[in-house]
């Protein structure tokens, strides 16, 4: 009897040390993703990461309520901050809601209800971070076939929205003309205020201006292979095109 008690006393605790040596581990693994916590681009309102991150009680209620599917929770792979909800603009951007009902929805205060209307989101902001990849700069019609990316995500949805689909049909008329999509879709009550398509050589390109509010829409929507214009969460206008800011 005495045996059995000692076996079992090693089992576990050797199981404990085998439990603790692979979360160990796991930290090791996951720490880089750590130190890039900031740049994940949260939902609208959201607050300072820190504060964010102790005030999100991961409920999901952001993500029940968004008509377009945008908001996904950080699991393991995206290291801290398990369970709380982002945004993968290249996947689906945030459509910036008249109502901004994931913010009404948060019972924390990690979206800040002070967040009520489309132009006081601020998620960061769009950049063209690869002008060799914008097909409106090379003067290139926007090819067949380029919404299929949007339409497979889109179909893959349990409740697919008359919202999303809108957003398909407006997209799909895009074909076969010259590239204007990341301007002519920004989803904000006065788009011009935030990006427009300007003159370049032969073709043009986008231009941000302070009105952007990073809502990644542009980001999804680039007909690219890998988006010309992208999100930089948490930055703003200021700190990005005025000091030079990066990351």
């Amino acid at each position: 009897m005495a045996k059995i008690k000692n076996e079992r006393r090693d089992f576990i605790k050797f199981s404990t040390l085998g439990i603790l040596a692979v979360a160990l581990g796991g930290g090791v693994v996951i720490s880089p993703y750590a130190l890039q916590a900031e740049m994940r681009l949260r939902p609208p309102g959201a607050v300072s990461e820190k504060e964010f991150l102790a005030l999100c009680i991961k409920c999901g209620q952001c993500l029940q309520v968004c008509p377009y599917h945008s908001i996904k929770l950080a699991d393991m792979a995206k290291g801290h901050g398990i369970g709380t909800p982002y945004i993968d603009a290249r996947d689906r951007g945030c459509y910036a809601c008249n109502a901004v009902p994931c913010v009404l929805a948060c019972p924390s205060g990690a979206l800040d209800h002070d967040c009520e209307k489309p132009e006081d989101i601020k998620m960061g902001i769009a950049v063209l971070e690869f002008p060799n990849k914008c097909i409106a700069m090379t003067n290139t019609p926007v090819p067949k076939g380029h919404s299929k990316r949007i339409h497979d995500f889109t179909n893959a949805q349990r409740n697919v929205t008359q919202l999303e689909r809108d957003v398909l049909e407006k997209l799909d008329a895009f074909e076969g003309k010259q590239c204007t999509i990341c301007a002519d879709m920004c989803p904000i009550p006065n788009p011009l205020s935030a990006i427009s398509m300007i003159r370049d050589g032969s073709g043009k390109k986008p231009e941000v201006y302070e009105g952007c509010i990073g809502c990644g829409v542009c980001e999804e929507l680039c007909p690219a292979n890998e988006a010309a214009i992208v999100i930089k969460p948490r930055l703003s206008y200021e700190d990005y095109y005025v000091k030079g800011i990066k990351s």
